[in-house]
């Protein structure tokens, strides 16, 4: 059987600029490679292992609340297990994501501007939303890059 074209995956990316004010824009993991897992199995397409795992976390966000502004403690790929929730970074951009959509937060060392710092993120809906948090110990220049 042929392999399928290699796939992407498109995550939404928040970082901080050199003036210290957060963005978020839609990137894409394309660093997919054919691989033989194990024995008797057709070969798969995957990324390269995620170097620098330090935790692993799982968060439940309760609809209604209202979070302040804060900067994702470490680097962290969020991985929405159930619900929906949203990221507003300081340049007004809001994200709303659910189940099959993928973000990654590097917005540490944001500066204070108008009482904002980082982002605002919560529930949406009714239902409260769970998320993984796959932290790393630091974000590369690119998270686009795994190996």
């Amino acid at each position: 059987m042929k392999p399928s074209p290699t796939p992407r995956l498109p995550y939404w990316r928040v970082w901080r600029d050199a003036e210290g004010i957060s963005h978020q824009h839609q990137s894409w993991v394309d660093n997919f490679d054919l691989a033989h897992l194990a024995e008797g199995m057709q070969s798969i397409w995957r990324t390269p292992t995620l170097p620098g795992i330090t935790g692993l976390v799982i968060i439940n966000v309760e609809p209604g609340v209202a979070y302040a502004w804060h900067e994702n403690p470490v680097p962290q790929w969020i991985v929405p297990l159930s619900g929906r929730w949203y990221v507003e970074t300081m340049d007004g951009h809001r994200v709303e994501m659910g189940c099959g959509e993928v973000s990654f937060g590097g917005d540490q060392g944001c500066r204070c501007l108008d009482g904002r710092q980082g982002h605002l993120s919560g529930a949406v809906g009714e239902e409260a939303a769970v998320l993984m948090l796959i932290q790393v110990e630091q974000a590369p220049a690119d998270p686009l890059v795994l190996a």
